[in-house]
């Protein structure tokens, strides 16, 4: 029998909460990567501002473009977006935290921590597929 396609949740999924501080954890951790990135980048004085900035300049492109009514963000961003937009912004944002961990030498750190992000994104399929029914 052929079920009729249904029409797309207008209620976003909420995060359970072990699955919500998992996020918040990997949100953290990929700062502070990010930050300790920055300090290795220059081995000057200005170390001090690409440890500071990198992290910065991340966590303003993750507050400001975000999807209308997304409960994981807490609330609407200044930018509204899709959220196919969305996604792409965290896998960067997690995947550049990941590769961050590489390239500062801790190959083994870098990938538990993609699997972990990897587990959450598993968990919340519900949220990515709310996501991907959001285009504007």
């Amino acid at each position: 029998m052929h079920q009729p396609n249904q029409a797309p949740s207008p209620q976003p999924p909420v995060l359970n909460m072990a699955n919500g501080a998992l996020r918040f954890a990997l949100e953290l951790t990929a700062l502070g990567a990010m930050g300790r990135w920055g300090w290795a980048l220059c081995p000057t004085a200005l170390r001090y501002l690409t440890m500071l900035a990198v992290p910065a300049f991340a966590a303003t492109l993750w507050g400001t473009f975000t999807v209308p009514s997304d409960p994981s963000r807490g609330k609407n961003g200044p930018v509204p977006v899709s959220g196919i937009v969305r996604l792409v912004l965290e896998a960067a944002f997690f995947g550049f935290a990941a590769w961050a961990l590489f390239a500062l030498g801790h190959a083994r750190i870098a990938l538990a921590y993609a699997a972990l992000v990897c587990t959450h994104y598993t968990l919340a399929c519900d949220r990515v597929r709310w996501l991907l029914t959001r285009v504007g």
